[in-house]
């Protein structure tokens, strides 16, 4: 295809300001392009088989792979190969009004972008010309390398392979009428988290099947060739029919391709543009059927086999990425970009289609871009049980709260890898039963229940963050030892909250059955060094990571959780009966100051302990009481909000959406934390303590953990590690001396 410089062009739509080249008329443009085959007031074609609306994909498909090159190119970064390999797929979904489209290939971002500005999502932030599409392209402010919900238009997050799934089955569970297709790249299909995910899921939703994979086999990972590369057509069919897949619809380009090209993967772009129309067709009818498919009840994958960088500067893996010698001025980009360059009533054409599509621009359309409606709670049935009392199991008086928010939410999930039942909260699943098609009273399982228990850390955070990030309450509960499995999705889901348009609910974690109480299983249950990692995240600004010291406590910070929207909140909170030391009233203090002091003890000196968790309390109740023989007065504050006693400066929170900028000021720090010396104490990560040790300026020392071993109780443990009586007495006898 010969092309123009704008120059010579005249009447180019004003969108077009910054496209590098234009092309000449496309044969069959009259006959079969003069109109929109999306009608005005239409939000689809009308008939996949009518020869316009195949001639009318291939155009869009041929836009989209323009404005990748030529937007990556601009940058000479970013990754175009993936998303041009299955450039008529995505095209054919769009054709077909399916805009709810989620991706597990965070380098098809700019595919994704040039989709949002072909139908004038990108609007919304400021974006209405190719020029400024490509000034900020991988920008701050602008379009992120990868795929955020900050981007009008994109429905979830991109960023480490094997997550995209989750998305997409959480949006499908709360809008069963909508089809939510996802892309899944042949290098991220060897993640193990896809399919054993996909397959948990349907077994327990096995009506819920209107989100559709999209696999992209290309041949190609993003530094070699993918590890599926060498199956043949009717094995990776059996693969995906062995995974419980009811429907397979393959179309595959070597079946089209007239240029003789070599190997099983083959680039549609070189065919004759007769075959191009063609292959167009097999994959817009391939693709409508796949819908029809899933939305009618079976589980269904479409896949598009066509080789990686088809259409763009280059084939294969070295399609995948742009370097800084792959600029708009170097020759192999000029070709390209000529080859694809289309003529100024093509774009006019593929604008209008696309903007009509789905009713609308994806900013304006898709279930994203609304809050999703939820019932109001009221007041929980909230038990305050007397300081000094009966010890109570923290995790099971959540329960009770937790099992009632379901009962009122029906849309509410519980997820849990290892089973409530041995963390304490046997009574969320008497009251929600385990989702199983195996009904039995026994163990509380039911098809209808409301606890979902993959097991597999990932597939339960992924259907709890990833709800929580389509707009519903959830409660992602695990060991916390095993839970750094789920993580990277909650991680990813937290950072993309931090930058949502919109409000949805947290997504609240509850961590149980610490190291402590893990001691007769040894170090493989025993690793706390997960509270590092929420140390870190706290300095995003919309982390909270919150210690109850009992059961009184853990209900307040529960009932606070479901009150906040756009956070992580992470509850870690023993399964033991432990003695009851707060009100509801000292709790609302400790979420709002950080922190609430338990005992004072005056003394010729004073020796503040600031503890961390639950069980830690008691080898500091003992210390307290030792020094107290020793002259030395003590004053045990227990931290329940950590997050709270940093400084404002310290964290991103004014970057958040939602944000909160509650931090306890010097005054309030000091009357917590001054002393003679200060001992930060706690059964999990130092880490979790920074916020104190910055800003104290006490003579001050940390106990914490060091390693886990096997033990026959919490205490052994405990000295094992150092957190004993003793051992804290000597050391704060040693600060104050």
């Amino acid at each position: 295809m010969t092309a123009t410089t704008p120059k010579e062009t005249s009447a180019a739509p004003n969108f077009c300001e910054g496209i590098q080249y234009f092309g000449e008329a496309i044969p069959g443009f009259e006959k079969y392009g003069g109109t929109p085959v999306i009608e005005s007031g239409k939000v689809a074609i009308k008939n996949p088989e009518d020869p316009a609306a195949a001639f009318q994909t291939l155009l869009t498909a041929d836009a989209l792979r323009y404005l990748i090159l030529q937007v990556t190119a601009s940058k000479a970064s970013g990754h175009p190969g993936g998303f041009a390999s299955q450039a008529e797929a995505y095209a054919a979904l769009v054709m077909l009004g399916y805009k709810n489209i989620i991706t597990e290939v965070g380098h098809h971002a700019p595919g994704f972008y040039s989709a949002m500005f072909l139908d004038r999502s990108l609007e919304d932030m400021g974006i209405e010309t190719v020029q400024q599409l490509r000034d900020r392209f991988r920008e701050k402010h602008g379009l992120l390398g990868h795929l955020s919900g900050y981007i009008p238009g994109i429905l979830g997050p991109a960023g480490p392979l094997g997550q995209g799934q989750h998305f997409a089955m959480s949006a499908a569970l709360l809008h069963k009428d909508k089809l939510f297709p996802f892309t899944v790249g042949d290098g991220g299909l060897g993640e193990p988290y896809i399919m054993s995910s996909i397959a948990h899921f349907h077994t327990a939703f096995p009506t819920v099947t209107n989100f559709l994979p999209v696999l992209v086999w290309n041949g190609y990972s993003q530094e070699h060739h993918s590890m599926v590369s060498l199956k043949t057509n009717e094995q990776m069919t059996a693969y995906w029919y062995g995974n419980g897949f009811e429907k397979v619809v393959l179309v595959d380009a070597k079946d089209f391709d007239d240029a003789n090209q070599k190997g099983d993967y083959v680039d549609s772009t070189a065919f004759s543009f007769e075959q191009r129309l063609a292959f167009t067709k097999a994959v817009l009818t391939g693709v409508d059927e796949a819908a029809r498919s899933a939305l009618s009840g079976k589980l269904t994958v479409f896949i598009i086999k066509q080789l990686k960088g088809a259409g763009v500067h280059a084939r294969g893996a070295k399609s995948h990425n742009l370097y800084a010698k792959d600029t708009l001025d170097a020759p192999h980009i000029v070709s390209a970009l000529k080859e694809r360059a289309l003529p100024p009533e093509v774009w006019q054409l593929v604008r209008t289609n696309c903007e009509r599509a789905g009713g609308g621009p994806a900013a304006k359309t898709v279930v994203t871009e609304f809050e999703y409606k939820l019932p109001e709670l009221g007041e929980l049935p909230l038990e305050e049980y007397p300081v000094g009392g009966e010890p109570k199991v923290s995790t099971t008086a959540m329960g009770t709260l937790v099992a009632k928010v379901g009962q009122i939410d029906r849309n509410f999930f519980v997820t849990n890898a290892d089973g409530n039942e041995a963390s304490g909260i046997a009574n969320i699943n008497q009251a929600l039963k385990i989702i199983h098609p195996t009904t039995d009273d026994l163990y509380y399982q039911a098809p209808n229940g409301q606890v979902y228990e993959p097991l597999s850390e990932d597939g339960c955070a992924g259907l709890a963050a990833g709800l929580s990030l389509m707009g519903a309450r959830t409660l992602w509960c695990s060991y916390e030892s095993f839970a750094i499995n789920g993580l990277p999705i909650w991680q990813t889901v937290t950072q993309a909250m931090a930058e949502l348009r919109r409000r949805t609910p947290s997504t609240i974690t509850l961590f149980t059955a610490g190291a402590l109480e893990q001691g007769r299983n040894g170090w493989t249950h025993q690793r706390p060094e997960i509270e590092a990692y929420f140390a870190s995240l706290m300095r995003n600004g919309n982390v909270f990571p919150l210690f109850p010291p009992d059961a009184n406590s853990i209900q307040v910070c529960y009932d606070w959780a479901l009150t906040t929207k756009n956070k992580g909140i992470v509850i870690t909170a023993s399964k033991s009966p432990l003695p009851i030391r707060t009100t509801f009233e000292q709790t609302s203090q400790g979420l709002r100051d950080g922190a609430v002091v338990l005992q004072e003890v005056s003394g010729n000196k004073k020796v503040v302990f600031a503890v961390i968790g639950d069980m830690t309390l008691i080898p500091v109740f003992e210390a307290a009481a030792l020094l107290e023989k020793e002259g030395i007065g003590a004053r045990i504050v227990s931290v329940i909000n950590p997050r709270r006693l940093y400084r404002p400066h310290d964290t991103a929170w004014d970057t958040c959406s939602e944000a909160d900028g509650g931090f306890v000021d010097d005054e309030k720090f000091a009357e917590l934390f001054d002393g003679d010396a200060l001992i930060g104490v706690t059964g999990g990560a130092a880490a979790m303590l920074e916020p104190i040790m910055l800003r104290s300026t006490s003579k001050r020392d940390t106990f914490a953990w060091k390693r886990g071993e096997t033990t026959a109780s919490a205490g052994e443990l405990m000295a094992f590690n150092g957190l004993t009586a003793e051992a804290l007495v000597k050391r704060g006898i040693s600060l104050v001396s």
